[in-house]
């Protein structure tokens, strides 16, 4: 964010989830000040639109060598400011470095495809005509003819759409920035970050990265400021297109007040993993921990309810609560830490009441349970059911519930039936079950012997239903935030 005159910038101190530590100050956006950020943003794709596709593509290669340098910084701030453990918030610098070096590499080949305009003959015959302006009759034509008659090309060519507004959530202050910076800006747009107000300070660190990196001034803008002031945004008619990531009541919102722009929601889930009675128990117990309880469980496409096949269930579930016992909570900042606190105290006041009213509806709880201020211990709940909070609601926590089931069928159907569609999980020996679940299963994305929170960067990412709809996933989302122009050329 930049400033002009001598007017003093109001700032807000960004406090550490964990003990409220002050990380750092943020300036705090007037209306003002996001005008000048429009303004600029608009004088930016004037610039980006026309860059070759080797100056964008270098720019962002150049970022990417940058945050590898800087790596340790960034893996702080994001514990920090966000309180994710330190082993994770350095997955999350790898995973954003990738991220940047793969939409360099997708900038230099991106573009678009030849459209075959002589599939048809009574088409072609009909749309064409001789030098007089006569129909031309294809039967009268023998081959040599035809080969010399007069053809027209169709290129279907990608061009950027203008500025995009991208709002990110806290969960990845770097990473899911990126997913959303990285693509647009290879594309040639500009864009206009509103970060999460828990996790700005991230957003201002990449930006210094991207300008080092030689972006043009003004292509990256970056806005902490009020919901009211966001909101303002969102309606506003020079921003092409809104991605948002985020919850779904907010995802919904934008959708509705953001008139004819663009719009990309990758919204929440409540991943579902089924564990059939050929899998290897040991793998996808551990792999469920992993999925349940990474950074506390705020993860879109954390492992929420697992589906075991009942000759199992016994067997798996001592599994799964003896590695969930094992993992290490406490100060994110220090090494070894598998969960650190949830965003805030609300928060885990949330979760830890999601969890009480599940076990007075006739949950068991099996481990965890408790809270201590925004630290929620890991926790595994059984008996739980259809129309409980922590069943049908994306609980974002460190939360697993687990349950028997007999038929395979059964698991996909209740696995499936959820509001949400983002990404589920399957382990199983039998890969015919994975296609005949795919069928049935309406997700973004079924990962098989593995659980939801698997992610590269370049996969196509986003999900059904109440999940939202575009596509994330560096490619996919370049897709989304370009358009066509068709070019036809009738050539002799």
């Amino acid at each position: 964010m930049h400033s002009s005159g001598a007017r003093e910038l109001q700032t807000e101190a960004i406090l550490s989830p964990y003990d409220g530590a002050r990380v750092g100050d943020m300036p705090v956006c007037s209306a003002q000040d996001i005008e000048r950020s429009i303004g600029r943003a608009q004088a930016a794709y004037e610039v980006m639109r026309k860059l070759p596709r080797f100056a964008r593509a270098d720019i962002l290669a150049r970022a990417a060598e940058i945050l590898r340098r800087r790596r340790e910084e960034f893996a702080r701030l994001i514990a920090a400011e966000a309180g994710k453990p330190l082993y994770d918030a350095r997955g999350e610098v790898s995973r954003a470095t990738f991220n940047l070096s793969n939409a360099a590499a997708e900038a230099r080949r991106f573009g678009g495809e030849e459209v075959p305009l002589d599939m048809d003959a009574g088409v072609f015959e009909y749309q064409t005509t001789d030098s007089e302006g006569r129909a031309v009759s294809l039967d009268r034509l023998d081959l040599e003819a035809l080969a010399k008659i007069r053809r027209r090309v169709g290129i279907a060519r990608r061009y950027p759409i203008g500025i995009v507004l991208a709002i990110a959530p806290f969960n990845f202050p770097l990473n899911l920035v990126l997913h959303k910076v990285a693509p647009a800006l290879a594309v040639g747009n500009s864009v206009v970050l509103k970060p999460a107000p828990q996790t700005p300070l991230t957003s201002r660190l990449l930006q210094e990265v991207l300008a080092e990196a030689g972006l043009p001034d003004g292509a990256l803008e970056v806005c902490h400021c009020p919901v009211p002031l966001a909101e303002a945004m969102v309606r506003d008619e020079r921003f092409a297109m809104v991605s948002f990531t985020g919850s779904a009541k907010v995802g919904w919102h934008i959708k509705d007040i953001a008139g004819r722009k663009k719009v990309a929601l990758e919204l929440g889930g409540n991943g579902a993993v089924i564990v059939a009675e050929d899998a290897d128990l040991d793998y996808a117990a551990a792999r469920c921990v992993r999925g349940g309880v990474v950074y506390g469980g705020q993860y879109c496409i954390g492992v929420q309810r697992i589906l075991v096949h009942r000759s199992v269930a016994a067997r798996f579930t001592e599994l799964l609560v003896e590695k969930v016992k094992a993992c290490k909570v406490g100060n994110p900042m220090e090494e070894g830490i598998d969960v650190g606190p949830v965003i805030d105290e609300k928060a885990a006041i949330r979760i830890q009441s999601w969890v009480d009213e599940a076990v007075s509806q006739g949950a068991r709880l099996l481990c965890g349970g408790k809270r201590e201020r925004a630290v929620v211990l890991p926790t595994v709940l059984t008996d739980t059911r259809p129309g409980m909070k922590v069943e049908d609601d994306e609980i974002f926590g460190p939360v697993l519930t687990v349950n028997a089931y007999d038929g395979f069928e059964e698991a996909v159907q209740r696995a499936a039936d959820s509001r949400y569609g983002l990404q589920g999980g399957l382990f199983t020996q039998d890969l015919r079950r994975a296609f005949r679940a795919i069928e049935d299963w309406e997700v973004g994305g079924l990962m098989i012997n593995d659980v939801p929170i698997y992610r590269i960067d370049n996969m196509p990412f986003g999900g059904w239903k109440e999940s939202g709809f575009g596509r994330e996933g560096t490619r996919y989302a370049m897709e989304e935030m370009s358009d066509i122009r068709h070019l036809v050329v009738n050539y002799a």
